[in-house]
């Protein structure tokens, strides 16, 4: 199914260079000087080798019909991230690197989307928005109340984020995965 380029996104399966690759990280950049691209790493279904490549946002890429299954993530060990089929419950192991930057978002019993190409998984579909819990901060400036003005955090899975700066440690905190950026606070 043909899409425009700017709307690639990680976890997608796209068709390059007659092949299927998984996309890992997907960027989009908007230079001040000419038009505007996907920085994309994408990483080959069979090979497992990775490439960088751009694509212009007006472009259209082929992405690929995939057969699309709600698994649970059990475990990470030595080989690979374990995951379970919730319906026929049999037992699968996929690359620790198929999430890219995305992977400490992926916690002990999460349900997602793992997506096949011929009884394959190839790609793993975490949900838009995961509930972290703040572990670090700075405190409170009183006075500072600029709308632009956000503040450096430490989450519970160990990633950084930018926020607000009424956000204090130890708050719940929506996170956009893709992104890794502040959504608003949990309720």
């Amino acid at each position: 199914m043909k899409q425009q380029a700017g709307s690639i996104r990680i976890g997608w399966v796209i068709e390059y260079k007659n092949k299927p690759w998984t996309v890992t990280k997907a960027q989009h950049i908007k230079p001040g000087k000419g038009g505007a691209f996907m920085q994309v790493e994408m990483k080959a279904v069979e090979e497992g080798t990775k490439t960088n490549e751009r694509f212009r946002t007006e472009e259209t890429v082929e992405k690929l019909m995939v057969e699309e299954k709600k698994c649970q993530f059990l475990f990470e060990d030595s080989t690979g991230l374990t995951f379970m089929d919730n319906e026929t419950y049999e037992q699968f192991i996929m690359p620790t690197d198929i999430l890219g930057d995305s992977r400490p978002f992926l916690v002990d019993g999460m349900e997602v989307y793992i997506n096949f190409i011929a009884e394959k998984p190839v790609s793993v579909d975490l949900p838009q928005n995961v509930v972290c819990v703040v572990t670090e901060t700075e405190p409170v400036v009183k006075g500072q109340t600029a709308a632009s003005s956000y503040k450096p955090a430490i989450l519970d899975n160990g990633v950084r984020v930018m926020v607000p700066p009424f956000i204090t440690t130890g708050e719940k905190i929506v996170v956009n995965t893709s992104e890794a950026t502040y959504v608003e606070r949990a309720k």
